[in-house]
């Protein structure tokens, strides 16, 4: 079933760097230009296939985030949202943590810092594993030459 999973969304995170890279400001002065209508679909489309990408693959998404550095649940939100213009409800955020952890893909350890408690979670062996069987499924997929 895990395997099925990774399968069904094979070139979801490679889509999502790219598509991050394109996102990402430029240092250089642009002049405003009216935006034609084949721009103003692609970027329609982009943030569409974004918002897909992120919501059928957040399980990956947040195991990507976590791996960058240990986070906590609010910090991961916020992320989420900056990086990559979603909002995140806690309603699917914090189930979708409580189940990579019961899966063994997060642990979690409370930390008491300015008088607040954080949950901070960090990434284990078996979520780097799934991160890594993940990347190599994409990128099977992505040098397959079978598609005409």
């Amino acid at each position: 079933m895990l395997i099925t999973s990774i399968k069904k969304h094979k070139t979801a995170i490679l889509t999502l760097q790219f598509l991050h890279k394109l996102n990402k400001p430029k240092h250089e002065k642009v002049q405003d230009k009216p935006k034609t209508k084949g721009k103003i679909m692609a970027e329609t489309y982009r943030k569409e296939i974004v918002q897909r990408i992120t919501k059928n693959l957040l399980d990956v998404q947040l195991l990507r985030l976590v791996q960058a550095q240990p986070l906590w649940g609010y910090r991961i939100k916020k992320k989420v949202e900056t990086d990559l213009h979603i909002k995140l409800r806690h309603s699917a955020l914090y189930p979708m943590l409580n189940f990579l952890e019961r899966k063994g893909f997060l642990t979690s350890q409370k930390q008491h810092q300015g008088g607040r408690t954080r949950k901070v979670y960090t990434i284990t062996k078996n979520g780097k594993e799934y991160l890594q069987s993940y990347y190599g499924i994409l990128k099977e997929q992505l040098e397959e030459k079978n598609f005409k």
